[in-house]
C-alpha cells in the first residue's frame, strides 16, 4: 500500500512498513486543504492531530483502507462515516497507558505533598515547613471515571499506596481486582480525589461542570489527564476559590487547539482567558502542556503499536 504520514512520529514505524513492503510517504506541514487534493493517491493515512479527518476528506479518497491514529482516541475522525466507507480505524490506548497511569500519580502525589508550592518558595529563600504539611494517600479513596487502557493503568499504580480505588463507567462489569466499580452516586458520596480517564465524547464534554462538582459529599482533588473539554474552567474556579475542590492537577486545558500543539499566543500570557489566568496564579494547582502520554517510551509504544495493528489487518 501507499501511506501518507501526516505527522513525525518513531522512525520504527516507517521502518517496519518498508521492510513489509508498503510505500511510506512524510510531509509533516502540508495543510488539509492540500492533503485533500493529493490523498487519492493513497491507500493509508498516519497523522496524530493535526487536522479532522471529516466527511469532506474522506469523499475525496476513495482508495482509502485505513486511517492510523498514534495516540489514544479517534476524536479527530468522522468515526460513522468512515467506517461507512469501509476504512479500517487504528488507535493505540496501550502505547500511553503506562506514561498516563505515572503521571496521574505523579500529579496526586505532588498535590498531597505540596511539592509545587514548597519547591518554588525553597527556591526563594523560604523555608517553611509547617504551611507545607501534606497529606498521605494512605487510607484515602481514589475515584477514577473512565475505567479502560489508561484507567486501569493508574489503578495498577495505586497498588500497594493502601488506598480505596473506585471506578466510575459507563459500560458495565469493567471493574477488576484494583478498582471496584461503582454507580455514579455512592462514587460522588466516597471518594476524596477524582482523576479522569474519558475520551472526548458528546456525553463527557463539560462534563464536570458545577452540577457534578456540588453533587459530591466531600472535598476532593481533581486530576485530568484525558480531554481538556471535559472540564468546564470557570466551574473548576470557582470550585477551587469555594474549596469544594482541594487541588488541580491538569495535563490537558478547555482551550487547547484540535492539535494539542499549542495555546499560548505569541504575547504569552497576556491574552489568556481569565479562569485560566486564575489556575495559573496557583500553587494548588499544576499544569502541563499535553504530555501524560509523552515519555521516550511511550513514544516508541505508541509507534510499535501502530505498526503492529496495520501488519496485522493488511499483512
Amino acid at each position: 500500500m501507499k501511506i501518507l504520514h501526516l505527522d513525525n512520529n518513531h522512525p520504527l514505524l516507517v521502518k517496519q512498513l518498508e521492510e513489509a513492503g508498503h510505500t511510506n510517504v512524510e510531509n509533516f506541514t502540508i495543510s488539509k486543504e492540500e492533503t485533500e487534493a493529493i490523498i487519492a493517491d493513497y491507500e493509508g493515512i498516519v497523522i496524530r492531530s493535526r487536522f479532522k479527518i471529516d466527511k469532506q476528506f474522506i469523499d475525496v479518497a476513495p482508495h482509502l483502507k485505513f486511517i492510523a491514529r498514534v495516540g489514544a482516541g479517534l476524536e479527530s475522525i468522522d468515526i460513522p462515516y468512515a467506517e461507512s466507507k469501509g476504512i479500517y480505524l487504528i488507535s493505540a490506548p496501550e502505547g500511553n497507558r503506562n506514561a498516563v497511569g505515572e503521571q496521574s500519580l505523579g500529579m496526586l502525589l505532588s498535590l498531597f505533598n505540596n511539592l509545587n508550592r514548597a519547591d518554588a518558595q525553597v527556591k526563594a529563600g523560604h523555608w517553611n515547613r509547617e504551611p507545607n504539611r501534606g497529606v498521605e494517600l494512605e487510607g484515602k479513596t481514589v475515584g477514577i471515571i473512565g475505567y479502560g487502557n489508561m484507567g486501569k493503568a493508574f489503578a495498577r499504580k495505586l497498588q500497594g499506596f493502601d488506598c480505596k480505588v473506585l471506578c466510575y463507567d459507563i459500560k458495565e462489569k469493567v471493574g477488576d481486582s484494583n478498582a471496584t466499580q461503582v454507580s455514579l452516586s455512592i462514587f460522588q458520596e466516597e471518594v476524596d480525589v477524582v482523576s479522569l480517564h474519558t475520551p472526548w465524547t458528546p456525553q463527557t464534554d463539560k462534563m464536570v461542570n458545577t452540577t457534578f462538582i456540588n453533587a459530591f459529599a466531600k472535598p476532593f482533588y481533581l486530576i485530568n489527564t484525558a480531554r481538556g473539554k471535559s472540564v468546564v474552567t470557570k466551574d473548576l474556579v470557582a470550585a477551587l476559590k469555594a474549596k469544594k475542590i482541594l487541588g488541580a492537577g491538569l495535563d490537558v486545558l478547555e482551550y487547547e487547539k484540535l492539535s494539542f500543539e499549542n495555546l499560548f499566543t505569541t504575547d504569552g500570557n497576556s491574552n489568556l482567558p481569565e479562569p485560566l489566568q486564575y489556575l495559573i496564579e496557583q500553587d494548588n494547582v499544576l499544569l502541563t502542556p499535553h504530555i501524560a502520554g509523552w515519555t521516550v517510551e511511550s513514544k516508541i509504544k505508541l509507534a510499535q503499536t501502530i505498526v503492529d495493528k496495520i501488519l496485522q489487518r493488511f499483512s
